[in-house]
Parts: C-alpha cells; sequence; structure tokens
C-alpha cells in the first residue's frame, strides 16, 4: 500500500496506549490521528475523522468495545486488544481483522497490521465487524441498552424499557426516561432480551411484561394490550399465543 492506515487507538488504561504508542511509532504503515481513552471519545472521533483502522479495547468503562462499535456510522477495520482471552472467538465472529491478548510483542502487532494491509487489498477499506455485532446472537441477554442520540449517547437499563417499536430498518425503544431510535432489528432483540421479561405482541411491538395493565379483546380473535400509562398496542395472533406462554392464562 502507498497510503498510510489512518488510525485510531481506543484504550482505557493510559500505560497501553503508550506502549501501543511505541509499538507504531516505526510503522510504515500506520499514521495515527488520534487516540481516546474511553468509548464515548471513541464513538465521536471515529465518526468524525472516519479512520481506516481503529485498536479497540474490549473492557472499558462506561460503554464496552462492543457496544462502542454498535454506535458507529462509519465502519473501519477493528484489530480487538484486550486483557480477557474468552472474547478472542467472538471477536472472530464478529470478522474482526485480529486479535491482540494483552500483553502481545511488537512483532506480533506488526502482523495484526499486515493483516489488516492485505484484507484491504483485497476487500476494500468498509468492515463488516459493526454489523455482525448488531446482528449476532448474544451469549447472554442484555442489561442494558446503549443508543446514540446526535451527539450524546444515553445507557438505557433493560428494566427502564417498556416497549420496542420497529421503524423499518429501525427501531423506537420507549423507556421511563424518554424514547430512542437505534438501527437494529426487532429479531435481535426478541433473541436478546430474557424472554421472562419481554414478549413480542406483534411484527411491530415487542413489550416488558411487568408494563402489561390489561388485555382487551375488540374483535373476534384481535386484541389489544393497554399498558400501565394507557398507552394502546395491537396484538397479533401469534402474539396472543406468545402473552399465553409467558403470562400462563
Amino acid at each position: 500500500m502507498t497510503e498510510k492506515l489512518r488510525t485510531i487507538i481506543v484504550e482505557d488504561e493510559e500505560l497501553a496506549r503508550n506502549l501501543m504508542k511505541s509499538f507504531l511509532a516505526d510503522n510504515e504503515a500506520i499514521e495515527l490521528i488520534a487516540e481516546c481513552e474511553n468509548g464515548f471519545e471513541g464513538v465521536k472521533q471515529i465518526n468524525e475523522l472516519k479512520p481506516d483502522l481503529v485498536f479497540l479495547d474490549i473492557q472499558m468503562p462506561k460503554i464496552t468495545g462492543f457496544e462502542l462499535l454498535e454506535l458507529l456510522e462509519h465502519r473501519p477495520n477493528i484489530i480487538f486488544a484486550t486483557a480477557y482471552d474468552q472474547y478472542a472467538l467472538k471477536a472472530f465472529d464478529y470478522n474482526a481483522a485480529d486479535y491482540l491478548l494483552k500483553p502481545y510483542s511488537k512483532d506480533r502487532l506488526d502482523e495484526a497490521i499486515q493483516k489488516v494491509v492485505e484484507r484491504i487489498q483485497t476487500e476494500g477499506k468498509e468492515s463488516d465487524v459493526a454489523v455482525k455485532v448488531s446482528d449476532f446472537p448474544k451469549d447472554e441477554y442484555l442489561d442494558r441498552v446503549v443508543v446514540k442520540d446526535r451527539h450524546k449517547i444515553h445507557i438505557a437499563p433493560v428494566d427502564a424499557v417498556r416497549y420496542i417499536e420497529s421503524m423499518d430498518d429501525y427501531v423506537m425503544i420507549y423507556t421511563s426516561e424518554g424514547r430512542w431510535m437505534k438501527q437494529k432489528t426487532m429479531k435481535y432483540f426478541e433473541t436478546a432480551l430474557n424472554p421472562k421479561n419481554f414478549v413480542r405482541i406483534h411484527r411491530s411491538y415487542i413489550v416488558k411484561v411487568d408494563e402489561i395493565e390489561e388485555i382487551q379483546q375488540y374483535e373476534k380473535e384481535s386484541y389489544i394490550v393497554i399498558l400501565h400509562d394507557k398507552t394502546k398496542l395491537k396484538v397479533s395472533k401469534t402474539g396472543y399465543k406468545n402473552l399465553k406462554n409467558v403470562l400462563n392464562f
């Protein structure tokens, strides 16, 4: 490659950032354009600066590396760097360019960069890691939802979610504190939320069970649910069966 890889480091530990910078200093393939000490800053810098490559820690305060990826509008190549080896398989399932297990050597870092160079030469600069993260089934149920709203990032505990509404390629998430739009599928949330607490009542709605105050029939084999705040939502035939299974009536 004649062009250098415009690169961002997202890492909360200063020592780890400094070590990586020292390893990258004489690598002719790299142009370091920013370093970020948390996921919030990482989302902002990646979307604004549009790097070719991001070195991304996974376990960070505020939001994780995986949650950061869900908020990106730009799609760079990703090399995960973390001290936790249990994420290795997940990183490759997400189609990350590589995975660095701390502590790693300069040679190992250079090897990872070479993989990115070769991938870009054959597949182009845009990566599908963020898409894979959004669509991949969760190993465990969500305990929070991270949403980007203009220049703000909101972290809503799942307990605060009242219901979710389908809006084409997006969903609207209604919480006790407001509503936010997120680029996710209903299928994703159907598998990612605990089925004991959330139920798919319609192709357009997933509802928190504790929010349901009443189920009403308004036509033959047609029902609606009424929530505690008197919101009314349609129930499909399949949704009614789901409600019966969850509520045992």
